[in-house]
């Protein structure tokens, strides 16, 4: 399960009047807006096509104690060009979740031949993962690896913060080393990489103290842009964000459980804590808006309550940016059931707040989140940012072009929601997981926040999983609720078997879904299935993959001839009809 318990605007042109290059899936949401929309139709999704493993260690990974019975892994998008497909393949050795850095990350190159999907080579990179970490101390899922496609290359992650420019005839790759030939252990590639329409690659690295990565404060942090010749330039994450909290500096921090139900009275404040220096967010692509300025995320090392979107000039000088902090008020008595009742915040509670620091909600920033910001057709900038207050559900948070909040929706956790423009406005897409199992309302505790049944204890806010199209203004414009309660399973033979225990759905397993030219919607859910949704939110079809219970989130992509590219259980299924 993903969720985290404490241990100028245009007119869309028509598909057809664009060059197949232009349907094409290049990078995480697609676009270096990251919108996971494409031109292209996509195809009925009846039948698997092909099924290619790319992840040998799943068995290992789900029976792994730290992580048993989930997979903990994330994954990259499967980047489509033409007739062929790039995607990450492991290799090495797996030790154990907390030593992910025995495994080898590799980029494939496979091709689309007399019906299958051959493999034409195979480029072995040097990139290791940062350390794990715990709870929100650093990464608990294994960071995720991902290249891009642009030009005639596709750039590869590296060791040391570098990245590697392979040719996509023959698969020989160069190293780009903007911090030196040394390539120091622990300084790392922290981030998908980025492409922009004039070919440069964009991308974060992160230099933490060895042995000490998320005890200790960040060493250093950078955005890195390289130009298609492969010259480059880099920004510090502090220069970005000038007037942030200081290493030393201390952060709001929250109430002891000792003082559950939360807050103590209706005017404590609680202890502070010390801040770090402000960094990017891990897994966390930046985005490009067709102007050139670049948006990233960035939080404070120490504390993930302390984050910023921020702008950045062409040149990689700061352009502006704005705290995720005391922003949103949809915590006690609106979310959350009544003050006073159980899972409620303390009686006398302010209406809105967040009960753990007893003030406005922030969108936090945490290592196991790959929610990267999306640019909409009208310079507005979407972020899926962490919140634990509303049953660890996160928000969608909407800044102008200017960096101004303008409005938020109560779902966002590890979610980099799609836009699909049509009419002279567009709609968000995002999934929208009401979690319930195993989950407390804000808390921990199940004397104050019960985690048998979220239904009972909120009826009016129940256990729910839906794919679900908003406005611009983040209003609701309809929903597809899943309601299948099947469990089910494949067997060697291709049988399956289902039983029915989930009598409220299963959550949607998807970080970045996937769009086509009509607006149906391409989503995977925790019960095998991959759901195709209309714009007037009804199912169009749905196809069973194999089981998926407990498997981290994986994003899709849809060829420029519609075929479906998704992911379950370390396997590529190529989906169609």
């Amino acid at each position: 399960m993903k969720r985290l318990v404490y241990v100028s605007f245009g007119v869309l042109l028509l598909a057809g009047a664009l060059s197949a290059a232009a349907q094409n899936w290049p990078q995480w949401g697609r676009n270096a807006q990251h919108t996971g929309t494409t031109t292209a139709t996509g195809q009925t999704a009846t039948r698997i096509l092909a099924d290619v493993v790319y992840d040998p260690f799943v068995a290992q990974e789900k029976a792994d104690p730290l992580a048993a019975p989930d997979l903990l892994v994330h994954y990259q998008t499967p980047l489509v060009d033409g007739n062929n497909v790039y995607m990450e393949f492991k290799s090495g050795t797996y030790t154990s979740l907390d030593h992910w850095e025995t495994q080898t990350w590799n980029e494939r190159r496979l091709q689309w031949q007399a019906g299958n999907l051959a493999t034409v080579w195979n480029f072995e990179s040097d990139w290791k993962p940062v350390p794990y970490g715990s709870a929100f101390n650093g990464p608990g899922w294994e960071p995720v690896f991902h290249a891009v496609l642009s030009g005639n290359s596709v750039y590869v992650p590296g060791a040391g913060g570098s990245i590697f420019k392979v040719n996509k005839s023959n698969g020989a790759g160069t190293r780009i080393s903007p911090f030196g030939a040394t390539l120091d252990r622990d300084t790392f590639t922290a981030s998908p990489l980025t492409a922009d329409s004039a070919g440069n690659i964009y991308y974060t690295v992160l230099e933490l103290v060895h042995g000490q990565a998320w005890n200790a404060d960040v060493v250093g942090s950078w955005l890195v842009k390289v130009a298609p010749n492969g010259t480059f330039q880099t920004a510090t994450i502090t220069s970005l964000t000038p007037g942030a909290p200081a290493a030393n500096d201390k952060c709001l921090g929250v109430f002891n459980t000792n003082q559950l139900p939360w807050p103590p009275s209706p005017t404590a404040v609680p202890g502070t804590v010390q801040c770090g220096t402000q960094r990017a967010g891990l897994n966390s692509a930046p985005g490009v808006a067709p102007d050139g300025t670049i948006y990233l995320v960035s939080v404070a090392h120490l504390w993930s309550r302390e984050a910023y979107i921020i702008a950045a000039n062409p040149d990689l000088s700061p352009k502006w940016h704005t705290s995720l902090r005391d922003r949103l008020m949809d915590g006690c008595n609106v979310t959350l059931p009544p003050n006073g009742t159980p899972g409620g915040c303390r009686a006398g509670a302010t209406t809105g707040y967040d009960p753990a620091q007893n003030r406005p909600g922030a969108g936090r920033v945490i290592d196991d989140n790959t929610a990267s910001p999306v640019v909409a057709p009208d310079g507005s900038i979407f972020y899926g940012a962490f919140t634990r207050f509303n049953w660890d559900q996160g928000h969608i948070m909407k800044f102008s072009p200017s960096g101004q909040f303008l409005a938020a929706y109560r779902f966002g956790w590890d979610d980099t929601p799609a836009i699909y423009a049509h009419d002279g406005t567009y709609d968000v897409i995002t999934k929208d997981n009401q979690y319930g199992e195993d989950l407390g309302s804000y808390c921990n505790d199940p004397a104050w926040c019960p985690s048998t049944d979220r239904t009972a204890t909120d009826p009016s806010y129940p256990e729910a999983y839906f794919i679900t199209r908003l406005d611009a203004n983040l209003q609701i414009i309809n929903r597809w609720q899943n309601l299948n309660p099947l469990s089910c399973s494949r067997d060697a033979n291709g049988n399956v078997s289902c039983v029915s225990d989930h009598p409220r759905g299963f959550e949607f397993c998807v970080n970045a879904p996937a769009v086509d030219a009509q607006g149906n919607v391409y989503n995977n859910s925790e019960d095998g299935n991959l759901y195709v949704v209309r714009p007037d939110g009804t199912l169009r079809e749905s196809l069973f993959l194999d089981s998926a219970v407990g498997a981290a989130y994986t994003p899709l992509a849809i060829g420029p001839d519609g075929k479906i590219y998704t992911q379950n259980d370390g396997h590529l299924f190529v989906v169609g009809q």
